[in-house]
């Protein structure tokens, strides 16, 4: 029988903007610490991405003892520190896809941030512990949450298949161009598509909805630069449905429990 391993674990704190590799971290109520937590809109609340704005690519976020460092790859401008703590005085509503929800206005200064690195005028805001944003009920429970990520508490990959993948490309890719919450090595390409419910630790996951890929697979996370792959190649072998399938996303029980990178993948079913 195969041995699955957590191999890594990434949180993206501001939507569509660079993510952080850690070793551990707490698994809470709609998903990881921190993750998809904060979020860049618009004028009229309407959530930004890199879908449209590809050079959000270029935005990167460190994690510090107080909050998030968060810099850019092109830009000389001094880093923009953000703090853990809401700040409660302005709040907004916000739209990301079908949903609305409100959130805080962090600070005028991350507004004129933000406006200026991305060249457009733009808000961040911070989803509060109060705010109630429910997964799709098709695929999930009626009190599953999550955060502003786009629609589950966490997307999942095995490192075998993007290795599968890497092998019909011309060019090698890594794995920050899908963007997962957790990778795992260990047995074949495309095992996670089989699995219905498996822990890690005393966290229990259930894959609910393959993850349908976007254009965002297409931007090198590096440089914002854009080409056709990896949807071309995809589209051949992972189409299903009309949309082109790769990782899949979870739900999950066990909140306040620690994910550390090593432990073991046990699948029940």
């Amino acid at each position: 029988m195969a041995i699955y391993t957590l191999s890594d674990i990434y949180i993206y704190p501001i939507k569509s903007l660079g993510g952080i590799r850690v070793n551990e971290t707490l698994v809470e109520k709609r998903g990881l610490q921190y993750d998809r937590r904060w979020m860049l809109v618009d004028e009229k609340g309407n959530f930004l991405t890199q879908r449209k704005f590809a050079h959000m690519a270029l935005l990167q976020v460190e994690l510090t003892d107080t909050g998030f460092l968060v810099s850019h790859n092109q830009q000389k401008m001094a880093p923009l520190q953000i703090p853990f703590e809401a700040n409660d005085e302005k709040t907004k509503l916000v739209s990301i896809w079908n949903d609305v929800s409100f959130a805080f206005e962090v600070t005028a200064e991350a507004n004129a941030w933000f406006s200026e690195a991305l060249g457009m005028p733009c808000k961040l805001v911070h989803m509060p512990d109060n705010a109630m944003r429910h997964v799709d009920p098709e695929y999930a429970r009626p009190n599953d949450l999550v955060s502003f990520a786009d629609a589950y508490p966490f997307m999942m990959i095995g490192q075998e298949s993007l290795n599968d993948l890497n092998s019909r490309l011309a060019e090698q890719l890594p794995m920050n161009r899908f963007r997962p919450n957790l990778v795992f090595t260990g047995g074949s390409a495309f095992d996670e598509d089989t699995w219905t419910e498996f822990t890690i630790g005393d966290t229990t996951f259930f894959p609910v909805k393959p993850c349908a890929r976007c254009l965002v697979t297409t931007i090198n996370q590096e440089t914002a630069e854009q080409s056709a792959e990896p949807l071309k190649t995809l589209a051949t072998y992972r189409t299903q449905n009309n949309k082109v399938n790769f990782g899949q996303n979870l739900i999950h029980n066990g909140l306040g429990t620690t994910l550390k990178t090593g432990q073991q993948l046990e699948i029940i079913d």
